[in-house]
């Protein structure tokens, strides 16, 4: 087990998500960067699916109760345990009793802390997701507080040290600026109901996550973006990802949070290979979007795939090499 002994902001316990209850009105929640999520399972030899805590403020101090693995992967950050400094992306061992220390963010806007078995709370509609609207799933459906105390499933995971290729080097976009965040998109539904002029604001903009931005949507400011003519639409299917115009012209990216239907215009969707980057890009920080067909889209993802089949194959091998020894 493990004992939160002090966190900032909304903490919260997130595996990939729920993804078929969106007929019952219930999102998906899950981790905002599940390619991190992913990493710190893999370098333990969890499923990856195995519930961690995403933590988006610092700082953030937990008590191990037992022996065990665990891995922080996402953000750049400082951190240390039993005075001993921890990289990111990074596989570390615990000894009962020992504190890990989490002072700082570098880079990024989510740290995860994943250990050897995953975090063990019940599975409800299928994730152990927390599901903050619906008050349900992760530690009683709500933010994680000091003196929360969290079960760990069993695990085999070696307890010693190892780490991996961070996603956002391997996965870099060459043509982002310093603290811009370039995001690939495809057109959505009524992408037509914007003139030419206002169509190119989208792309040529930059675009500022506000401080009324969580992990329902992110809530852009940068230039007005109004439809050629009201646009009236009866409230319908949405998904993560989906860039909204609301009547004040600045557009919403709904996120893992999201409600499941809405009816602001949509102007374009985050590609699903880079929902991760948005998670990561800070309050404060800019977007810029580049269009992107389907096929790249694709590609996209399919780059992904192999940056994750790739960790999988070298913690695989080290794994083997360090059982031969």
């Amino acid at each position: 087990m493990m004992e939160i002994l002090s966190v900032t902001g909304p903490a919260s316990i997130q595996d990939l998500g729920r993804f078929d209850q969106y007929r019952f009105g219930v999102g998906t929640s899950g981790a905002m960067d599940e390619v991190a999520l992913r990493a710190g399972n893999i370098l333990l030899g969890n499923d990856e699916n195995a519930a961690a805590i995403e933590i988006p403020m610092m700082p953030f101090k937990l008590r191990f109760g037992r022996d065990m693995a665990f891995a922080l992967t996402g953000a750049g950050v400082e951190a240390e345990i039993a005075g001993r400094p921890i990289p990111p992306w990074w596989r570390s061992h615990a000894r009962a009793g020992d504190v890990l220390t989490i002072k700082a963010m570098s880079r990024g806007a989510r740290l995860y802390l994943a250990v050897g078995g995953g975090i063990d709370v019940p599975m409800i509609l299928g994730s152990r997701s927390t599901q903050f609207r619906g008050e349900f799933g992760g530690w009683h459906g709500r933010p994680l507080q000091a003196g929360d105390t969290l079960p760990c499933a069993s695990s085999t995971a070696a307890i010693d040290e190892l780490g991996i290729e961070p996603a956002d080097i391997t996965l870099a976009r060459p043509d982002a600026a310093a603290d811009q965040t370039i995001v690939r998109v495809v057109i959505a539904g009524e992408y037509d109901a914007f003139d030419a002029a206002t169509q190119a604001l989208f792309w040529s903009g930059r675009w500022k996550i506000t401080p009324q931005s969580n992990r329902y949507g992110y809530r852009l400011q940068g230039p007005d973006m109004k439809p050629k003519a009201p646009v009236e639409k009866r409230s319908h299917g949405i998904v993560p990802g989906v860039i909204q115009i609301p009547p004040n012209g600045q557009p919403i990216i709904q996120m893992r949070d999201a409600q499941t239907s809405g009816g602001y215009p949509k102007i374009a969707t985050v590609i699903r290979a880079d929902l991760w980057r948005v998670g990561q890009a800070r309050l404060g920080s800019e977007l810029r979007f580049e269009q992107t067909a389907y096929t790249d889209a694709l590609a996209a993802e399919a780059e992904m795939s192999t940056y994750l089949d790739r960790l999988r194959t070298n913690v695989r091998l080290v794994e083997e090499l360090r059982a031969c020894r």
